[in-house]
């Protein structure tokens, strides 16, 4: 069982650099490469919704489970 985190997917498909991203939500490049590795063991709430405001997408376009 994992999470899949598909925010690299979802940034191609909107065209949005990984520099443009972290500057509009206000958080480093480097957590956002952990981000988009998956290598994170956690997100905020209010890192999720900002990403979904900017990438104008659901939570469920980000994150996917597998078993």
């Amino acid at each position: 069982m994992e999470i899949i985190v598909n925010l690299d997917v979802m940034m191609a498909k909107r065209k949005i650099s990984s520099t443009e991203l972290s500057e509009r939500i206000g958080i480093t490049p480097a957590n956002l490469s952990i981000l988009k590795t998956g290598k994170a063991k956690a997100i905020r709430f209010s890192t999720l919704m900002a990403l979904c405001r900017e990438l104008d997408c659901q939570p469920g376009d980000i994150l996917e489970y597998r078993e």
